[in-house]
C-alpha cells in the first residue's frame, strides 16, 4: 500500500468512526419529550453531595437537588472544613426545604488520597437507604433526576453514571471545556458503552449499597487515584457492568481561564493514562487534525483537489458533532466551531503531556498518579 492509499484509508476510517460515533450518542442522549414520572413505587435513595468551595452557579445546582419529583430521598451534604465558605449557603438551602431529609456532616476523614472520596465517607457511612447517589456539587439536576438514573439499572448492572454536560459558557475558554466534555469525551463515553467499555464516571454514581459492600465498601475506591477508575475495576472483578444515563446533566461552567480548563484536562488525562493506559494510548488518534492531513495528502486517490477533500472531510467531521449537540440540546452556538477546531489542536499535546508527568494539582492539593512499592498511589 503507497502513502498516499494509506492516507486516504486512514481519512475513511476514521472519519466513519467519527460520525458513528456521533450517531450512537445521538441514540442515548436526543432531548426528551418531557420529564420521566415518578413511580409509587421507587425505593428510597439517599444523594451524598461533597461539597469544597462556591462553584459557579453553586446556589442553583445545590437547590435543585431539594427540587427533586421523586417519593423518598434523603440529601447527605459532606464538608471538610467546618469553614468552607459553601457552608452558609447549604444551610440556608436546608433550612428553606425542611420538607425534604437533610443533614450536613462536617469532618476530615483521610483513608485515601483522594481528598473527594475522603469527604464522601462519612456521607456513605450516615445513607439510611440501600440505593446510594454520589454527585458532585456542580451537577445541575433536573426534575426527574433519580428516575433517569434508576432507568437504566439492569440485572447485570453493578453502577449507573452520567458523564458532564457543559452548558451556560462565559468565556470563549468555557467554550473548549463544553467543546472537551460534550461532543468529545461524552460522544466517546456513549460509543464505549455500545462497544461494551462502559467506565463509571465520578460525577454521578448511582450505587447499590450491597455492591459496594461486597467490594470491599466505600474505602475500596481509594484502591486507585481516581475513585471512578476504582468503581470501574471492582464491579468488573464482580462480573457487572458500568451502564449510563439517557440524556446525562449539565453542569453549567460559567467564565473559565484557559489555563483551568488545560489544568482539568491534563489531570484526567493523567488520570485516564495511570488507570487505563490500553485505552488511553489510541486518544492521540480522536483529534480531526490527523484525519484532516490525511484527507489533503489521500485526495489524490480519488483525483480531488486537496483542499476541497480538506473541505468536506472538515465538513462531516464537525457536522457530525453539531448534529449530535442539536439533537441532545447541548451547547451550540456561533463559536462551538472554533471551540471544537481549538480542542482538536490541543489534544496532541494534551495527550503527550499526559505521559511526560505524573503530577497534577486538584483543588490545591498536589497529588501524583504514580504508585510507590505498596501499590498505592503516591500523595497519600
Amino acid at each position: 500500500m503507497t502513502g498516499i492509499q494509506l492516507a486516504a484509508a486512514y481519512c475513511l476510517a476514521t472519519s466513519s468512526i467519527q460520525m458513528l460515533s456521533a450517531m450512537i450518542a445521538i441514540s442515548r442522549c436526543a432531548k426528551r419529550a418531557g420529564p420521566m414520572p415518578a413511580s409509587p413505587g421507587a425505593p428510597p435513595v439517599t444523594i451524598v453531595r461533597p461539597l469544597c468551595g462556591i462553584d459557579p452557579f453553586a446556589n442553583e445546582t445545590l437547590a435543585s437537588t431539594f427540587a427533586l419529583d421523586y417519593p423518598a430521598y434523603e440529601i447527605i451534604f459532606c464538608l471538610a472544613d467546618g469553614d468552607d465558605p459553601v457552608a452558609p449557603l447549604v444551610r440556608r438551602l436546608m433550612e428553606a426545604h425542611r420538607q425534604i431529609p437533610s443533614r450536613l456532616l462536617i469532618g476530615d476523614d483521610r483513608p485515601s488520597g483522594n481528598p473527594k472520596l475522603n469527604n464522601v465517607v462519612k456521607g456513605w457511612k450516615a445513607a439510611r437507604h440501600e440505593w446510594v447517589v454520589i454527585a458532585d456539587s456542580n451537577v445541575l439536576m433536573p426534575d426527574d433526576y433519580l428516575q433517569r438514573l434508576m432507568a437504566r439499572w439492569r440485572v447485570n448492572t453493578g453502577i449507573v453514571c452520567a458523564p458532564p454536560i457543559g452548558s451556560a459558557p462565559g468565556s470563549f475558554a468555557a467554550e473548549i471545556e463544553c467543546a472537551f466534555l460534550n461532543t468529545y469525551q461524552a460522544r466517546w463515553q456513549y460509543a464505549g458503552e455500545a462497544c461494551g467499555l462502559g467506565f463509571a464516571q465520578g460525577k454521578t454514581m448511582l450505587w447499590r449499597r450491597s455492591i459496594l459492600e461486597a467490594g470491599g465498601g466505600i474505602e475500596a475506591l481509594g484502591a486507585e487515584i481516581a475513585e471512578d477508575a476504582a468503581a470501574t475495576k471492582l464491579i468488573h472483578r464482580a462480573g457487572l457492568s458500568a451502564h449510563l444515563v439517557d440524556a446525562p446533566f449539565e453542569q453549567p461552567l460559567g467564565p473559565r481561564q484557559w489555563r483551568e480548563v488545560w489544568a482539568r484536562q491534563l489531570r484526567w488525562a493523567r488520570l485516564r493514562r495511570a488507570t487505563f493506559p490500553l485505552h488511553f494510548a489510541p486518544e492521540l488518534l480522536t483529534t480531526s487534525l490527523f484525519t484532516l492531513i490525511a484527507a489533503f495528502f489521500g485526495a489524490a486517490e480519488f483525483g480531488i483537489d486537496p483542499f476541497a477533500a480538506v473541505a468536506v472531510v472538515a465538513l462531516a467531521w464537525y457536522g457530525s458533532e453539531a448534529a449530535l449537540a442539536h439533537a441532545s440540546g447541548w451547547r451550540l452556538g456561533l463559536r462551538s466551531v472554533p471551540a471544537w477546531m481549538a480542542r482538536d489542536l490541543a489534544l496532541p499535546w494534551l495527550w503527550g503531556q499526559a505521559w511526560a508527568s505524573d503530577n497534577f494539582v486538584w483543588r490545591g492539593n498536589a497529588m501524583s498518579v504514580a504508585e510507590d512499592d505498596a501499590g498505592v498511589a503516591a500523595g497519600r
